[in-house]
């Protein structure tokens, strides 16, 4: 697995109804949910996931 993480059409659509001043960090620990995963791309469900372990 590599440090880069593929994002789906769908998770980068998520990401960006995030106000542009929190994705950076909203977008560090969705890529370490998906890696705690052993995943390798990013999907609309890891945001999801995210949002309700972080309660957005």
């Amino acid at each position: 697995m590599t440090d880069d993480l593929y994002w789906t059409p769908q998770a980068h659509a998520k990401l960006k109804m995030i106000p542009f001043f929190a994705r950076p960090q909203a977008r560090q620990k969705i890529e370490a949910i998906a890696r705690a995963a052993e995943l390798e791309e990013v999907t609309a469900e890891v945001v999801e996931q995210a949002r309700a372990k972080f309660g957005q």
